[in-house]
């Protein structure tokens, strides 16, 4: 299993003010997180994409291209790229430049994104959301697999027989669909044949179960080799040297910001009970100390067979050096263990 981080680079929230603060320092220190998480062993970093001013991150290439300069082995992803507000073809340059910079260690994390105010500010129609989303995806697949594109949709002008560069440092540019768990994003990802990062950010894992299973029986009808219909889980969580010390830190920061953004979604509002409670072995909340995190991680795993586990574990704004300890003992203490112990013994895999 690869396992790694992803960060939508949050930014500190000022109650008193509403205002959030300094992207320049959270950017330089997402870049720093990047290059200890390469340095402790991690497989693969993820940076997402927003554009509102509690994320410091609206162009994660960029972010990611800084990281490759100051790393040698870890791959570098977005999570996620908001495609349907994006010039597919402006997305596969950005990261086949990233490709080569990063000597082929260069990924693409395509969704339809949890927010919606890239939308209007790049001029998209927010009616035809899926729609736009479906025609752009297939153009930047088609500008994967061929250097010059014939190519005519509803939602972008055509391209008449023209190159696309650079090409990247790789045979194919992988690109992985990032989906909530809604059937249609699923079956899409099946019938496409394309790796699924599932995220799952609350209730019980256990439910989502089911939709794996579904996706890699319909990528099989497909016609997909079982090798290709890979499953990462996206997951929120933090780490410390002991479980009080990691819930100490967390959960003001996560609680607040899920509140805050769930009283634009209408969640009701949650407290030390729900935190406690997705915390726990079936619940969705990765918290603790490293022996914890690798329990869940592998009890996941009976559940999911999956290929890939990404952590966030800023799901608000958590003091840097703290951060950098989490990364530490992700890196050092809980991939070794779930590496050790899914090599040694076997689990059940969903994809056999």
């Amino acid at each position: 299993m690869e396992i790694g981080l992803f960060s939508f680079a949050e930014t500190p929230h000022d109650p008193a003010t509403g205002r959030h603060l300094d992207p320049g320092t959270r950017i330089r220190n997402l870049v720093e997180e990047i290059e200890l998480a390469d340095q402790v062993g991690l497989d693969v970093f993820g940076v997402g994409e927003h554009h509102r001013a509690d994320y410091a991150v609206s162009a994660p290439a960029m972010v990611l291209a800084a990281a490759a300069a100051r790393t040698e082995r870890i791959q570098l992803t977005s999570a996620v790229t908001v495609l349907g507000s994006e010039d597919p073809v402006r997305v596969f340059q950005n990261f086949a430049t990233l490709d080569h910079l990063s000597r082929g260690r260069a990924e693409i994390m395509a969704g339809r994104g949890s927010f919606t105010e890239s939308f209007p500010l790049f001029g998209q129609d927010l009616s035809a959301y899926d729609e736009i989303f479906e025609e752009k995806l297939h153009l930047l697949l088609a500008l994967r697999e061929e250097e010059r594109i014939r190519w005519s949709g509803r939602h972008r002008p055509p391209i008449d027989d023209l190159p696309v560069y650079p090409r990247p440092a790789q045979d194919e540019l992988p690109i992985w669909l990032a989906v909530g768990g809604s059937p249609g994003s699923v079956m899409r990802a099946a019938r496409l044949g394309l790796p699924m990062a599932l995220a799952i950010i609350g209730g019980k894992p256990a439910r989502f179960a089911p939709i794996a299973e579904a996706y890699r029986d319909a990528g099989v009808r497909s016609g997909h080799p079982p090798d290709r219909l890979r499953v990462s889980i996206n997951a929120h969580g933090f780490l410390a040297d002991d479980t009080e010390r990691a819930a100490r830190i967390a959960y003001e920061p996560f609680t607040e910001t899920m509140n805050r953004i769930g009283q634009e979604r209408g969640w009701p509002p949650h407290g030390r009970a729900h935190f406690d409670a997705e915390a726990k072995l079936e619940g969705a909340l990765f918290l603790g100390d490293p022996d914890r995190l690798i329990e869940k991680i592998l009890y996941q795993h009976g559940l999911f067979g999956h290929d890939r586990f990404l952590l966030q574990l800023t799901v608000g704004p958590i003091p840097h050096d703290r951060v950098l300890r989490a990364i530490e003992l992700f890196g050092t203490k809980v991939a070794p263990a779930v590496r050790r112990e899914l090599t040694s013994t076997p689990h059940s895999s969903r994809t056999e």
